[in-house]
């Protein structure tokens, strides 16, 4: 399976990884996974955005970039521009959204913690967060990253997912998968269940028990 790298994945992203990991008597089969790492940035994409239920419905997060030849710089050299205070804000949207949830304190602290250390790159800082949710989620994945980049990769590669998942196209992911189902939303009341937002809103929701609904 081939996905590209992604900033808060949505639900989906997670589930086609749960999707490759296999259970049985002896123990756990990691999915395979290749992250793509040899694309060029590409603009209003997952690679610095994601998605949030906030008190006011879904709301975007996003973070800058570093514009130094960025349509000509492979995507693991795409550095973060820290020098705006988008950090802070963004942690004040999560806190904002996400405090009154079941898991948010248990998380909090490691998760910021990852934020707080201010990766270089876009690349490193996205996936060290892919790999916290990995973690907490217990996804069970073998994560490689690609050597050269390959427009058609599926001989190379596996299914390739780089494209599917993307904040400006809809998608069947979780259908095709059977998970188009509802977990506990704090704004759920006002607004309705909304699917396939960040994994945030499924850990911050539902806990250790973001297995059972990743896993079909």
């Amino acid at each position: 399976m081939l996905l590209g790298i992604a900033y808060f994945p949505p639900v989906s992203y997670f589930a086609l990884i749960a999707k490759g990991m296999t259970l049985h008597d002896h123990g756990v089969d990691p999915s395979i996974v290749y992250i793509e790492a040899c694309e060029n940035y590409q603009k209003q994409s997952w690679r610095n955005r994601c998605r949030i239920y906030a008190a006011d419905g879904p709301a975007y997060l996003n973070f800058p970039i570093v514009h130094e030849g960025t349509h000509e710089l492979p995507i693991t050299k795409i550095k973060v521009d820290y020098s705006t205070p988008w950090l802070l804000k963004t942690k004040r949207a999560i806190i904002s959204a996400y405090e009154s949830s079941a898991y948010f304190d248990h998380y909090k602290d490691e998760l910021f913690a990852i934020m707080d250390s201010r990766p270089e790159t876009l690349f490193e800082l996205d996936l060290n967060i892919i790999k916290f949710f990995l973690s907490k989620t217990g996804i069970s994945a073998d994560l490689r990253l690609t050597e050269k980049y390959i427009p058609t990769a599926g001989e190379v590669y596996g299914d390739d997912f780089r494209e599917v998942l993307h904040p400006k196209r809809p998608n069947t992911v979780l259908r095709d998968l059977g998970l188009e189902k509802p977990y506990f939303q704090v704004f759920a009341r006002k607004y309705g269940f909304i699917s396939d937002l960040s994994i945030m809103d499924l850990l911050f929701n539902e806990g250790p028990d973001s297995i059972l609904y990743l896993k079909a």
